[in-house]
């Protein structure tokens, strides 16, 4: 029963990641420069997952095995008012769709609570297993 919820423990790191990088791409959805001020778009992140190995202590479960950038290309927005528009009234915008990025935080939001819910669920069988034995 410890496994279990080594499980959900590592789920629920991988998930609270996955929230983290969802979020950071949201607040980056309209950012066109970098840090050091030069024109250069935000470009989306995403989590990939690994499956811990079987038999190895501590490697129960799901982990963050890296994070990713998205290569696709960034939008462009025809804005000519906007400072980083190019002479035809173009901006480079980062390639991060809101409506994608919500319905993904929604996801890691419930997988979330998933783990929560199935954590709760061990330590009720851990206290019941207990009162049993006592």
């Amino acid at each position: 029963m410890l496994n279990a919820l080594d499980v959900s423990a590592s789920a629920l790191a991988a998930q609270r990641m996955r929230t983290e990088v969802i979020a950071n791409n949201l607040a980056n959805a309209h950012t066109t420069r970098d840090a050091m001020g030069r024109v250069s778009p935000y470009r989306r992140q995403d989590v990939v997952f690994r499956v811990g190995a079987k038999g190895q202590p501590g490697a129960a479960g799901v982990h963050v095995e890296k994070i990713v950038t998205d290569s696709s290309p960034f939008r462009l927005e025809h804005d000519p008012g906007h400072p980083d528009a190019n002479a035809e009234g173009f901006v480079q915008m980062p390639n991060v769709n809101p409506v994608v990025e919500m319905v993904n935080l929604m996801d890691a939001t419930r997988a979330y609570e998933l783990n929560v819910t199935a954590m709760d669920a061990t330590k009720g069988l851990f206290s019941a297993a207990l009162r049993i034995l006592a």
